[in-house]
This record gives C-alpha cells, structure tokens and sequence, in this order.
C-alpha cells in the first residue's frame, strides 16, 4: 500500500545503527529479484545489534558534471553534484530514492556507499568551454549535500568552485554543514562580483532531534554559526527551513527563521515533507522506531497536506503540499519572512561577466585582432 498502512507478514529487525539515519535497507524499485524474510522456527530473525556499517567509496564513471533540468517549479535549469548519496543519513530526504537507478537501496546503502566523480571539476570546465555556452547559475548540491564529511578529503566541492572561479560563473550552494566556511575565501571572491550564494539548511533547533534525523549532519548550533561567518564575510546567506515535517518540527518554523535573521541571513525559504517511492516506507519504519507515541499523528498530518496519500508528485504542489495544514504553514512561513526582514527580494546573481579562461591560465581568453 502507497499509505503504509499495512504491517509485512513476518516483520525485519530493526537496522538502526547509531550514527546512521535510515533503520531499513528495502530493494531498489527496479531489482529483478527480492528477498523476504522468513522465520523457519529456529528465531533466525531474532538478531544481535547489528555491526556499525563502514563507508564505502565507489568511483564514478560519468562523462558529464552538469545535470539540466526543465521543472517549472525549480528555480535553476543546470545543478551538479560531485557526490551520490549522502553520508549525512537524513531520513527524509528526498534524494534518496535515485539511488535505486545505480542499483543501491535508498536506504542504508544511500548514506554508506557513496559513490563520488573524481573528475568533476575536469568535466565542468570541458564544458563550460564548449561553443555557445550560455552562463546562467548552477545549483551545486541540489541533490545531495557538497559538503558532506568525504568532502574533507577529496574536496571535489572546492575544485569546483575553484573553476567557477576562474571562469567567473555563478553558482548557488544548499547544505546543512559548517565545512562550507573551509571554501570561505573562494567563497568571498565570488561574493565580491556577485557570484554566489549560500543556503543552510536548518531543520530543528533541537540538538536530540537534529541528531536522530540528520545523524552525521552539523548540529544546529554550527549551522547558524556558520550562516553567521558567511554573513560577516559578505558571502550573501539565507536559511532554508526544510523540511518542514507536520506534527514534528513544524512548530519551531518561526523560531528557525529568527534565529537565521538574528546570525545574518538575508532571505529565507521553506519546503515541506517529500516523501517518494521507498521514502514513504521508510520514514513510517523511522517514526515507528524512533518515536512510536507520534508515529500515526504525524503521518496522519502527512496525508492531510498531500491529498491522502503520503506523496504528491505533482509541478507546484510537491514542495509545498495543499489543502488547510500547508496552507496555514505557507502563511506562517510568509508572516515570519516579512517580520524579520526575510521576504526581500534576492538580488540576482551575475552571469553577464562569464568568460572563458585561456587554457592553463586565468585570465580570460581575448579575441584576436588580426
């Protein structure tokens, strides 16, 4: 059943291990074959605690670093990510289900093998320098965080802002961690000719629950503090409070707000629960561990903001849901903004100034005059 309603036959143990979010690990939606479990009476079933689950890096193999997109209800029409899944382990999160097109599970498989484009930035610039390129701003980190822990080592994030750079593109950065601020001088470069900017998402002030949700993501206090370093920086910074989940973290929507426009944040945006495909089942099987006593209530807001259902795919609603519940949160959420000074309209990025470079140089390449 789409709503989840519905208990398996025989029940799996609980996957949940500490430092990771998702406490299943379901088939992809395109595996030829899947397994059910099956209690042959000699309580097979009955596990130990499962063993703490290592990260695994996987080598990408594709030949292009720029995804487009024609979504009427997205404001970018180019994004790139340098990295597939996420080791945050964010149990709601909505990218989780494209790890089934590389045959991996959305679940633990989607925060534990990560698979990561060594030569992205390589990719990027060989198509920044293609004839008739057209700058406008790319969305990097749209799909999975560029900022996630491996990015410590690999720093595939800061190769490609180090090209953007160079080619004086413009770029918008979403994340939900403080290694932002490890790119702060290329970061206030793009600042100084209107390049760039930086969206954090905060999703609770709770420290316990940001820490069940967003396991091996930045607590909410370094998320602020990193919104306010972009501030003081001059890097432009908003604050995303997203998602918002009915009968969970709703109620502290006005609160998040102040405390982004308190450390420095320009504007603000919001968008409510996802959950598609295998996320459905997913997120039930989290709040049934986690947190039992709310698990039906919150579902049942769920249903109420989606026409039933506990998903809507559908061009300008899916982000912000329909019906009484998101209606009253879109107007809580636009009260808030224009109070704290968040409602503004962004200023536009910059793309008239893109040229490029020429090769193994930084300055851009000039016309011949002869």
């Amino acid at each position: 059943m789409s709503d989840c309603d519905a208990e398996p036959a025989i029940a799996m143990p609980s996957l949940a291990r500490r430092g990771r979010g998702a406490v299943s690990n379901p088939p992809d939606r395109f595996a030829p074959t899947v397994a059910t479990p099956f209690d042959d009476g000699w309580a097979t079933l009955d596990a130990d605690p499962p063993a703490p689950l290592a990260t695994t890096l996987i080598r990408d193999a594709t030949r292009g670093a720029i995804s487009w997109n024609a979504s009427p209800d997205i404001g970018f029409d180019r994004a790139l990510n340098p990295y597939r899944g996420c080791e945050h382990g964010c149990i709601y999160c909505y990218a989780r289900p494209t790890h089934a097109y590389l045959g991996y599970s959305p679940g633990l498989d989607f925060e534990t093998k990560l698979v990561f484009k060594p030569e992205v930035a390589a990719l990027l610039e060989k198509e920044l320098r293609k004839p008739g390129y057209v700058a406008r701003p790319i969305a990097l980190g749209s799909n999975t965080d560029p900022y996630q822990p491996v990015e410590r080592t690999l720093r595939l994030t800061r190769a490609v802002l180090e090209v953007l750079d160079r080619f004086n593109h413009p770029v918008t950065i979403v994340t939900k961690s403080a290694g932002v601020l490890r790119d702060l001088d290329i970061l206030t470069r793009l600042a100084e000719r209107r390049l760039v900017r930086v969206a954090v998402s905060v999703t609770t002030l709770d420290p316990a629950l940001a820490r069940r949700m967003e396991p091996r993501a930045a607590t909410p206090a370094r998320r602020l503090a990193a919104i306010a370093a972009l501030a003081e920086a001059g890097v432009p910074a908003a604050v995303m409070a997203a998602p918002m989940i009915p009968g969970l973290n709703d109620a502290e929507m006005e609160r998040i707000l102040e405390a982004a426009a308190a450390a420095g944040a320009r504007s603000a945006a919001w968008v409510l629960l996802r959950l598609p495909n295998e996320l459905a089942q997913m997120f039930t099987d989290w709040l049934n561990e986690h947190m039992p006593d709310r698990a039906r209530r919150v579902l049942a807001l769920v249903r109420e903001t989606r026409g039933g259902g506990l998903s809507d795919p559908r061009f300008h609603s899916r982000m912000t849901g329909a019906g009484p519940y998101a209606g009253l949160l879109a107007q809580r959420f636009a009260r808030a903004a224009r109070r704290l000074g968040l409602a503004d309209a962004r200023a536009p990025l910059d793309a008239s100034a893109f040229a490029v470079p020429a090769e193994g140089g930084a300055a851009p390449a000039q016309l011949s005059l002869l």
